[in-house]
């Protein structure tokens, strides 16, 4: 049996991934076919996950009574595990942690100290707060991974956030480089080691022949959640731009979230109501339908680390303009698979969605031909499993 066959991999999430969350689902696939243990820990979500084994972490419950008696049953489970709750302890002390808030680390650590993994990795760098000890005193590798909000958002509103888990995180996954930038300036040391390993598209579900339409309505689409950081907004003030502009187009949002009341009425009162349709959340295979009918697909983000919707679009063959946001740049090479455009700038966007509209059908297919042959090469599922086997076997 080899050393793959042997490793066993702690992912920890905050809930256990639903159905359209492909990434996480991927890569646990792709690391069971290598022969790895995958164990998922999570903080809350329904036990209903059926690729491998999920463990939660400890209730917190307000009734201090039923509190009392959650305390005393994990302290119990964990008189087996006393050589690393010794280490755990001892690890905190020199962090400078009080005796009462490391028993309540103890106690939504839990799940976590009782693990036997061999690397215990974090998903998203913000659910290691509090946990950053946990690997060292389980005798476990450490990893995190960087993701759009986690290091573009997260740490500019808790400064220092992240100072105690650069000392003891073992290796990094990032899905862009841009993310890695980021976090430089939040205290990140570049002698911790980092893999880039992006999001990857199932190029067999999302693949189409390509097809230029020369109608004269527009159809343009976004899929993403209803979120400030996805900046709709804009988009929606650059297309009031073309309207005045005499460019007939309808522009389809796939989503939903807290922001919707505000995007709606920024549509209303730009007069765009009859040229902009909110669809709310669709599956896989229906997304995939309205990429189809779609001419050209927006993506003018304040921030992203990737972005998997992009990468679909461009797998199907769609026109894509995108923000220069972090890891966008790197998904879509301006002029070449796409075009990007600098932030905050709606006019800048209107003219270069204009421009994209105009340009003739020889070149739209030498772009979307390009952006096709690209996620296909680069972005694919084989080669994404490759890469996270690597990351876990180069010790």
């Amino acid at each position: 049996m080899n050393h793959r066959e042997k490793m066993k991999i702690g992912l920890v999430l905050a809930n256990p991934p639903g159905y359209s969350e492909t990434f996480f689902r991927s890569k646990i696939k792709g690391l069971q076919k290598n022969g790895f243990e995958i164990t998922l820990f999570c903080r809350g979500g329904e036990n209903t996950f059926e690729l491998c084994p999920v463990k939660f972490a400890s209730k917190v419950h307000r009734n201090p009574l039923i509190q009392l008696f959650y305390f005393a049953k994990e302290y119990f489970s964990l008189i087996p595990h006393l050589g690393r709750l010794k280490r755990y302890v001892k690890l905190e002390r020199k962090e400078g942690t009080s005796l009462g808030e490391i028993a309540k680390k103890i106690y939504l650590n839990a799940h976590l100290l009782k693990s036997d993994v061999d690397w215990l990795h974090f998903g998203f760098s913000t659910l290691a707060l509090g946990s950053e000890t946990v690997a060292k005193a389980i005798n476990a590798r450490m990893a995190v991974s960087f993701r759009g909000f986690d290091i573009a958002v997260y740490p500019v509103k808790n400064p220092g956030c992240y100072t105690k888990l650069w000392k003891y995180v073992d290796k990094v996954h990032t899905i862009s480089e841009g993310l890695v930038k980021l976090a430089i300036p939040h205290g990140f040391s570049t002698l911790i080691p980092v893999e880039k390993i992006t999001p990857a598209v199932d190029i067999k579900l999302f693949t189409s022949t390509i097809h230029i339409s020369n109608k004269n309505t527009v159809t343009f689409l976004t899929v993403g959640r209803l979120h400030w950081i996805k900046n709709y907004i804009q988009i929606i003030e650059a297309l009031a731009i073309l309207k005045s502009r005499n460019i007939d187009f309808i522009y389809t949002i796939i989503g939903s979230g807290q922001l919707y009341r505000r995007i709606a009425f920024t549509v209303y009162k730009l007069g765009l109501s009859n040229h902009i349709r909110f669809l709310g959340n669709l599956s896989h295979e229906e997304v995939k339908s309205h990429m189809e009918f779609s001419d050209i697909y927006i993506q003018y983000s304040y921030q992203e680390g990737f972005c998997n919707a992009v990468l679909e679009a461009q797998a199907m063959g769609k026109l894509c303009v995108v923000s220069n946001a972090e890891g966008l740049s790197e998904n879509v090479l301006h002029k070449q698979t796409g075009w990007v455009v600098p932030k905050n700038n709606p006019e800048l966007l209107a003219d270069r969605l204009q421009k994209v509209i105009q340009l003739n059908s020889s070149e739209k297919e030498d772009i979307a031909a390009r952006a096709v042959e690209r996620v296909r090469r680069e972005f694919n599922l084989e080669k994404q499993e490759r890469e996270f086997v690597a990351f876990y076997s180069d010790i």
